[in-house]
Order: structure tokens, then C-alpha cells, then sequence
């Protein structure tokens, strides 16, 4: 297990992003708002999560929506999964949208999205004029279930 510098806004009532369960993949975020907020149909929102972090070099954090949340509340993240770099020491906040046809409700402290933590590779761009052969070739979207 890797440990991960954060910093929580200090008149936070909530708990530190947190694993559900022990095989979840997840932290869960919450939302550190003052007072309930509405989202109408279509609307996107931007979620404060009182969270601060520093991660290490070679590593991401993914925002994720919530099973949960997209079933019962239409509420979805948007961009996702989005991307925290390394580099990045700002806020944490998680990008909503309404896609149900009536008003929803994130109360303060709801479990609004998921953070997965990730190494990633970075490469080095190298042109060439062809590309090795596969039995699969250019064929995409969808070709591989079709026989």
C-alpha cells in the first residue's frame, strides 16, 4: 500500500475520502458544501470536495461517477474519468451533471463520485511511415463482435 500526502479543509465535518469496503477500487469523495444544493435537469455543476492532495510523480487520480448516484439520481461526472495530475495542488472538485428529467438534491456530505489512483507510462513520440501488421488491422468500432 502507498501512502498519499493530503491536506482537508480544516472546518470540514466530513471524513477523509475513504474505501467503501475492502476490495473496493475507490475512494469516495464528498460534497463539502454549506447547504443543500439543487441541480435541474441539464445542469452542470462543479462540487467542491475540501480536498487537497500531492501526488507522487508517475501517478493520477481518476474522478469516476457512482453507480449509485447515476441510477437513482441521474446525477453523472462529467469529463470522465477526469484527470488529477501530479503537478496539480488545488481543490479537488467534481464536475456533475443532471441527466434525469426532474430537480436533484447533493446534500452536504453526500458521496458524490470515486477516486481511483493510478500509475500512468509517459512516452516519447517516435514517426514512422508504417506500422507493424495485425490480424485486426484498421478495423474498429465494433468489428470484433461481428463474425
Amino acid at each position: 500500500m502507498h501512502t498519499l500526502k493530503v491536506r482537508l479543509v480544516n472546518a470540514s465535518p466530513f471524513p477523509a475520502p475513504q474505501y467503501a469496503t475492502i476490495g473496493a477500487a475507490g475512494l469516495d469523495l464528498r460534497a463539502y458544501i454549506p447547504r443543500p444544493l439543487p441541480v435541474s435537469p441539464g445542469e452542470r455543476v462543479r462540487i467542491p470536495t475540501g480536498l487537497f492532495m500531492e501526488l507522487p510523480e508517475g501517478y493520477e487520480a481518476q474522478i469516476r461517477p457512482r453507480s449509485g448516484l447515476a441510477w437513482k439520481q441521474g446525477l453523472t461526472v462529467l469529463n470522465a474519468p477526469g484527470t488529477i495530475d501530479s503537478d496539480y495542488r488545488g481543490e479537488i472538485q467534481v464536475m456533475l451533471i443532471n441527466l434525469s428529467q426532474e430537480v436533484q438534491w447533493i446534500q452536504p456530505g453526500d458521496r458524490i463520485a470515486q477516486m481511483i489512483i493510478a500509475p500512468y507510462t509517459r512516452v516519447e513520440w517516435v514517426e514512422v511511415q508504417q506500422l507493424s501488421a495485425t490480424d485486426r488491422g484498421e478495423n474498429g468500432f465494433g468489428h470484433t463482435g461481428k463474425t
